[in-house]
C-alpha cells in the first residue's frame, strides 16, 4: 500500500504488519513466513537468541543478511528488513535498558521495542517500569516502541515520554484470544498523536482486520503465524487481513441500524 505508508519517527513503511522471529520450527521456515507476510519490520528477542552465532543457517546470520544494516548482502530480489530488537524476558527497567544498549553496540538498534514484564504467568507489562525505561532510552536517542497494557493513561504517559508509537496489547502474549477490549483501544486511538500498533494476542486473520478497522496503524504478531498449521499460508492471510482492514477503515463503513434497510429503492415498485 504505497500510497498509505506507516510512518514511524519520520520513516515510511509500505507494510503495516510487523512480525516476530520466535517459535518457528526452523530458520528456513521463519524466513519463508516473513517473506510471505510482506513485513518490512521484523522483531527479534535479544535475550532469547544467540547474538554471537552468525554461522551459515543461523537466525542471526539470516537476520543480518536481510537487514538494513551492514551485516551482509541480500540476494537479488530479496526485500530488506528493518530489525526491531526487543527486550522480551526483561523484568526490570534496568534490564531492558542494558539489553537495548547492547543492541546499539551491535548496530541493530535503529528502532527498538521496549518490553518490561511485570508478571511471569500473564506476561502483562509493568507499567511503571516501562515508562521509566522509556524515558531513559528516549533521552539516549533511541526510537522507542513500547509494549503496554491497553490503558489510555499509560499510553499517554509513554507518548509524553517521547515514544515514537504506542503498542497496546490485544490480549496476553501468545494467547490468540484476539481483541478483548475494543473500547479501550478506541479511546487510545482517539487521543494518540503517534501511531498505535496492536501488539500481542492476535490469533487469526479476522483479529488483525478488526484492529485495523478500529483505526489502529499497524499490528505486531508472532505466535499467530509461527504456531499455525501452515505458517507461510497464515502469513499471507495476515498480510491480506491487515491490508483489507486498513482499506475498510479508509473507505468508511456504512452506519449501523437497528432495523432493516431495503437494498432496492421502493419507487416504481410493481404491485
Amino acid at each position: 500500500m504505497q500510497d498509505d505508508p506507516l510512518v514511524i519517527a519520520g520513516r515510511s513503511f509500505s507494510s503495516r504488519l510487523i512480525v516476530g522471529t520466535g517459535k518457528y520450527a526452523s530458520v528456513e521456515l521463519t524466513e519463508q513466513a516473513i517473506d510471505a507476510s510482506g513485513a518490512e519490520i521484523v522483531t527479534v528477542a535479544l535475550r532469547r537468541v544467540d547474538l554471537r552465532d552468525t554461522s551459515k543457517g543461523s537466525l542471526m546470520q539470516t537476520l543480518l543478511r536481510r537487514a538494513n544494516v551492514g551485516g551482509g548482502a541480500a540476494a537479488a530480489g530479496e526485500r530488506r528488513w528493518t530489525l526491531l530488537p526487543n527486550t522480551a524476558g526483561c523484568y526490570t527497567a534496568d534490564e531492558a535498558v542494558r539489553t537495548l544498549r547492547l543492541a546499539r553496540e551491535l548496530g541493530i538498534a535503529e528502532i527498538v521495542k521496549l518490553e518490561v514484564i511485570g508478571d511471569a504467568k500473564t506476561l502483562y507489562p509493568d507499567n511503571e517500569a516501562t515508562v521509566e525505561a522509556a524515558k531513559i532510552l528516549v533521552k539516549e536517542g533511541f526510537t522507542v516502541l513500547p509494549y503496554c497494557i491497553d490503558d489510555p493513561i499509560v499510553c499517554r504517559k509513554l507518548e509524553d515520554a517521547g515514544c515514537a508509537a504506542v503498542m497496546p496489547l490485544a490480549a496476553p502474549i501468545g494467547s490468540g484470544l484476539g481483541i478483548r477490549n475494543p473500547h479501550n483501544l478506541s479511546i487510545i486511538l482517539e487521543h494518540a498523536k503517534v501511531p498505535v500498533i496492536v501488539d500481542a494476542g492476535v490469533g487469526t486473520a479476522s483479529d488483525a482486520a478488526v484492529a485495523m478497522e478500529l483505526g489502529c496503524d499497524g499490528v505486531l504478531m508472532n505466535t499467530a503465524i509461527a504456531h499455525a498449521t501452515d505458517p507461510v499460508m497464515m502469513a499471507r492471510a495476515m498480510k491480506g487481513a491487515v491490508e483489507s482492514g486498513r482499506l475498510a477503515r479508509r473507505a468508511g463503513r456504512m452506519p449501523r441500524s437497528r432495523y432493516a434497510n431495503a437494498s432496492s429503492p421502493l419507487g416504481g415498485l410493481i404491485e
